[in-house]
């Protein structure tokens, strides 16, 4: 008999003869979380199973692999070789402080002689002989011990399901580029297509001296707290100061945060472009705030020419964003009181519904390509694998 861990996937299932690609890709994953530690991995049915581990780190690998994407559930169990007494004296010797209790048998090994609803009441017997106080509850007992026959020959018996992140393997997609604030939502956007198996990149961009390096390292640490769950992620920061400063000096302040909008969706798609990126990625909801009305979103996305605009977050509500941040461990760090660019030069009355043709007129004050060619010339780049 010895500790392992049962770990289970989801919608994998659902890939049909693809299956073995998800499969490969969702092992690697895994094991990448768990670079730093000592562990075998053994695919069973339907299951992995990680073995071979020091004990002392078990909680520190169950928390790592619960947040890999793909995983649905994780167990701490003991295996042993399946046969009848083996099972029936580790389940006698098992105690309960708990009042009610259920046994769940899952033969997945046919050759198993006796069938898991009978199976169920005699492994149940067995403890009631031993604690004739419990009582059995069916639905929603203190306790459930799970035992599951595979069919490897081995026999795993657990009372903890510990519910992971879900999802599909990050990998599994394109990659996409994220704009990347300094806010609540932006991170958990990432997060929503990391999720979808959506590797990422981010970009952010920084308006130095108006915003302190303080507010840059912020934007860093978040992408850390991200990568917990995607894995490495490449940060663009992009200089916007002199871009502000220009549309500040040249045109009407009024639709400031439109024509920075479309400032930043043009830069990004060239980054996107020359990385190999498929989709830009934004924290938006609808409208949240003056830049994300219908009206707003139609004139900043219409200087993107050739990928896709992906808003995981565009109809959900501010209180359930905030819920996935604290869950992700991002709220803390978003709520942090250093303004981003978007802060800089704000105006008083912000355009909600602005008109293409005034927008048009505006930027044509500016010189367009050469403030985004000379922005992009400076960008600074990070990893969140090279941050402390």
């Amino acid at each position: 008999m010895k500790k392992v861990i049962l770990v289970r996937f989801g919608e994998i299932f659902l890939k049909g003869k693809n299956k073995h690609i998800f499969e490969k890709l969702l092992i690697h994953n895994i094991l990448e979380s768990l670079k730093d530690f000592k562990v075998r991995l053994t695919k069973i049915s339907g299951r992995y199973v990680l073995t071979d581990f020091d004990e002392d780190y078990e909680n520190q690998i169950i928390d790592y692999v619960s947040k890999v994407f793909g995983v649905y559930s994780v167990s701490p169990c003991v295996q042993f070789e399946s046969s009848q007494e083996k099972i029936e004296e580790y389940v006698g010797s098992l105690t309960f402080s708990s009042e009610t209790f259920k046994v769940d048998v899952k033969r997945a090994d046919k050759r198993f002689p006796i069938n898991s609803t009978e199976y169920s009441a005699h492994l149940g017997g067995i403890i009631l002989d031993n604690f004739p106080n419990l009582k059995v509850k069916l639905k929603n007992p203190d306790v459930t011990v799970y035992v599951e026959i595979r069919d490897d020959g081995n026999t795993y018996i657990y009372d903890k399901i510990i519910k992971a992140v879900g999802g599909m393997p990050v990998g599994s997609s394109a990659g996409g580029l994220l704009l990347l604030s300094g806010g609540i939502d932006s991170p958990v956007a990432g997060y929503m297509m990391a999720k979808r198996g959506m590797p990422l990149h981010a970009i952010h961009f920084h308006s130095f001296p108006y915003t302190s390096e303080s507010a840059k390292e912020k934007v860093l640490t978040l992408a850390k707290l991200v990568s917990v769950y995607t894995g490495n992620i490449v940060i663009y920061v992009v200089p916007f100061t002199k871009i502000q400063e220009e549309i500040h000096k040249h045109c009407d302040g009024d639709f400031m945060i439109t024509l920075m909008r479309r400032f930043m969706m043009r830069i990004s798609e060239k980054i996107a472009k020359e990385n190999n990126l498929k989709a830009i990625i934004t924290g938006e909801s609808l409208a949240q705030v003056a830049s994300q009305t219908i009206e707003s979103i139609t004139v900043t996305n219409g200087v993107i020419e050739d990928l896709p605009v992906l808003r995981p977050l565009i109809g959900m509500d501010k209180e359930d964003i905030m819920e996935i941040s604290k869950k992700i461990n991002t709220y803390e760090t978003s709520i942090l009181p250093y303004e981003d660019c978007c802060t800089v030069f704000l105006p008083e009355h912000p355009v909600i519904k602005p008109k293409l043709e005034k927008v048009l007129k505006e930027e044509s004050r500016l010189d367009v390509l050469n403030l985004i060619e000379e922005a992009i010339k400076n960008i600074e780049i990070f990893e969140t694998n090279n941050i402390n």
